[in-house]
């Protein structure tokens, strides 16, 4: 097998989850970082939920709803117009600060990049356009297509769909430890972008390789193609 094209998880991986933190801090002083925190979570959580029990909603209506379970749990109430400047600012977040340059050294070798993800398609090209990425990115494959998030299979059979590939020719790379799970099991070959040094989980598997940042990745690609 030989790496031959390469898709990207979005929300975490390319862009950052927790840039509206110092927003949230300012909607909720002292509660910024718990309610991002949660907000990430519910968000999570009700895109399994739904896919297990075949109650499919798009993303940007589970992102609303998570930051407002979010809030109630935490006890935060946001009025109607922070409420919608969050959910707007959602829209386009910042992408780390390595992921650009990342994206071009990878560009440049020849390799085909895209991305899979969770987003809906509307949510994906505002994203990806405003971060700046589009030209670097031609595949933009959301699971709304399956109706179905990730970790289901169905949503991570688009990669191989998409560029008529074997999926052992595909490398998948994400900074969420679930999602390099669920990649890993359905046989793509799993980058796992590890930033904040956290354990694997205890699933069974592991991803081909890990690293601290999406830089770490044109080694991993160098060696696989070597």
């Amino acid at each position: 097998m030989t790496l031959r094209a390469l898709l990207f998880d979005v929300y975490g991986t390319l862009l950052d989850v927790h840039g509206l933190t110092d927003a949230l801090e300012a909607a909720a002083p002292g509660q910024g970082a718990a309610l991002s925190a949660l907000w990430r979570q519910k968000q999570i959580d009700y895109t399994r939920l739904r896919t297990m029990s075949g109650r499919y909603a798009p993303f940007d209506e589970i992102t609303a709803d998570g930051l407002d379970a979010a809030a109630e749990r935490l006890g935060v109430h946001l009025t109607a117009p922070q409420r919608r400047e969050l959910l707007t600012a959602y829209e386009t977040l910042a992408p780390h600060p390595e992921v650009r340059v990342a994206l071009e050294a990878l560009a440049a070798t020849g390799m085909r990049l895209g991305v899979l993800s969770n987003g809906t398609p509307a949510m994906l090209r505002t994203a990806i356009s405003a971060a700046g990425l589009a030209p670097l990115l031609p595949i933009v494959l959301s699971v709304d297509a399956v109706h179905a998030y990730k970790t289901a299979a169905a949503a991570y059979q688009l990669g191989p769909e998409a560029f008529a590939l074997p999926v052992g020719d595909i490398g998948f790379v994400s900074s969420n430890a679930w999602d390099a799970v669920g990649a890993t099991w359905f046989g793509y070959r799993v980058f796992w972008v590890n930033r904040v040094r956290e354990p694997m989980e205890r699933l069974g598997v592991s991803p081909e390789a890990t690293g601290r940042s999406l830089a770490d990745v044109g080694h991993w690609v160098a060696a696989a193609r070597a």
